[in-house]
């Protein structure tokens, strides 16, 4: 499959001599943000830097899917092998210098600096077109609008850097978590009107107008603001762009790549193993491939398993449900499932670690979502499929989810029921006798279920539930280690508060 990768070498170093005097002189033959930015080729690379950060090891190709998974009630630790700053987060013993909250912190925050570069020098480039300039600022906007993001929800207050920082004394304090929402807001509102509805093959991957949509309504829904994100999640509705795939596999697969139901995905492509482990250079290293399949798959390290919690919350007939949801077996691999294009069968002695409890019984069920098993018998292994970072069932649950709320809940009843309808799931349309969305309440804890079985590992769990606790949706706490006070946000990086001079101790969440 040929995938076409958004990833760049931006030079923007300055060279300095070893003399002390010199130390302020710039090498007049180095590349700097002043001389770079000149055409329409040179701002096209500078917004792919900022893909191409996103896509790292820092970010989406590793520790952000594990920061996600590890906050929500998904998982479960795989065994020993799991290591010690993802285990600290799975039980909710993490502290102020945990590895992963320190990565995602500062990925997210190089992907800020990058846009910020475009963003400030991106409108003085010549030679472009202006409907070419805006599609590629509205990119770098909204980029930084996930960033943000992803920040705030997080980590409550953040630094807000508006322009790409010059200097030391250019560091900033924390900011209010509704400003960081705010600004984010804005980036959005002005990339929507740059934004492309649809790309030509070559460009897949890059932020549409949809994409920009969707993650207005999630900030909306974050705030509580259940008819803002109404507005947004129906504008992708009525494009008439979007449709629920009939195969769910595909959702996750690498022949399903930049189908009907994807809004955006995150590109990869098989490079022969070369995973940049060490972090998140570009050039040589950049990270082509993501180690989603060795790191949650049935063979190989098995870090994490599904939660029993998960495992159990599927439909079945022996629960008194009226059949037993397909997704359950199209989303984990169990012990004599076939894989490796139907050529082996799993069998529990290829598969290490923890076994899980379903419906009485106990065996190892590992993550089949993103697993590269389907095709070869190498578990071991790096792969190339796509990171779907928003699809269309997870807008259309959205949507149901706030006309529920704002007392449409037949409407969101008919919503919910398109995504059960999926011709390889085909499940019974709400009301069921263990969902009889008999009212408001009811509805709303169909679509808590909805969200869990549809959209299982796929980093959307975690925010789910601080937004649901947040608005005080919650009828039960989710996470058996959770403290009040404490684990609704991720303590600020110690090293960040260390070398910052805009940050002391006083700005650490509280708890840590």
């Amino acid at each position: 499959m040929k995938k076409t990768i958004l990833c760049a070498t931006l030079l923007l170093g300055i060279a300095i001599s070893c003399n002390e005097d010199d130390l302020n002189k710039v090498n007049p033959n180095g590349v700097t943000f002043d001389t770079y930015f000149n055409n329409e080729a040179e701002l096209t690379a500078g917004v792919n830097s900022i893909y191409a950060l996103v896509q790292s090891n820092s970010l989406v190709s590793r520790e952000w899917f594990f920061t996600h998974d590890l906050r929500g009630d998904e998982m479960a630790s795989g065994g020993g092998q799991l290591e010690t700053p993802r285990n600290q987060l799975l039980i909710g013993v993490h502290d102020t210098g945990n590895a992963l909250v320190g990565s995602i912190w500062r990925g997210w925050y190089r992907t800020i600096h990058r846009a910020n570069v475009v963003l400030e020098k991106g409108p003085d480039v010549k030679n472009i077109t202006p409907a070419v300039r805006d599609r590629l600022l509205g990119e770098a906007r909204f980029l930084r609008a996930w960033a943000y993001h992803e920040l705030a929800t997080f980590f409550g207050p953040v630094p807000l850097y508006k322009e790409f920082v010059k200097s030391v004394d250019g560091a900033l304090g924390r900011t209010p978590q509704k400003e960081v929402y705010d600004f984010a807001i804005a980036d959005l509102k002005a990339a929507e009107a740059g934004l492309p509805a649809t790309y030509n093959a070559a460009n897949q991957g890059r932020a549409t107008k949809a994409a920009a949509q969707t993650l207005l309504a999630r900030i909306y829904l974050q705030l509580g603001d259940y008819n803002a994100a109404r507005t947004e999640l129906k504008k992708v509705v009525d494009s008439g762009l979007y449709r629920i795939v009939d195969n769910y596999l595909d959702l996750t697969n690498e022949e399903g790549e930049f189908n009907a139901e994807s809004i955006l995905e995150v590109v990869y492509a098989p490079s022969g193993g070369a995973y940049n482990w060490g972090g998140d250079s570009d050039g040589s290293a950049v990270q082509e491939e993501t180690v989603r399949t060795q790191e949650y798959s049935a063979i190989g390290w098995r870090n994490v398993i599904p939660s029993n919690k998960l495992l159990n919350a599927y439909e079945t007939v022996a629960k008194g449900d009226a059949k037993n949801d397909p997704r359950f077996d199209m989303s984990f691999w169990k012990p004599g499932d076939k894989f490796n294009n139907g050529n082996s069968v799993l069998t529990e002695d290829r598969v290490q670690g923890n076994a899980s409890v379903v419906g009485g019984v106990t065996q190892k069920i590992s993550w089949r979502k993103y697993s590269v098993l389907y095709k070869t018998d190498a578990g071991y292994a790096q792969s190339g499929i796509n990171m779907r970072i928003m699809r269309y069932a997870d807008v259309l649950l959205m949507l149901a989810e706030c006309e529920n709320e704002l007392g449409n809940s037949a409407e969101a009843i008919r919503l919910m029921n398109l995504v059960r309808a999926r011709k390889s799931v085909e499940m019974p349309p709400y009301p069921t006798k263990n969902y009889p969305c008999a009212n408001k309440d009811q509805v709303f804890d169909a679509v808590m279920h909805e969200r869990m079985v549809e959209l299982a590992a796929e980093q959307i769990r975690n925010f789910d539930i601080l937004r649901w606790r947040k608005n005080k949706k919650l009828k039960a706490e989710p996470l058996a280690y959770f403290q009040a006070g404490k684990h609704e946000l991720l303590p600020i990086p110690q090293s960040e508060i260390d070398n910052s001079p805009a940050l002391e101790i006083k700005d650490q969440n509280p708890g840590y």
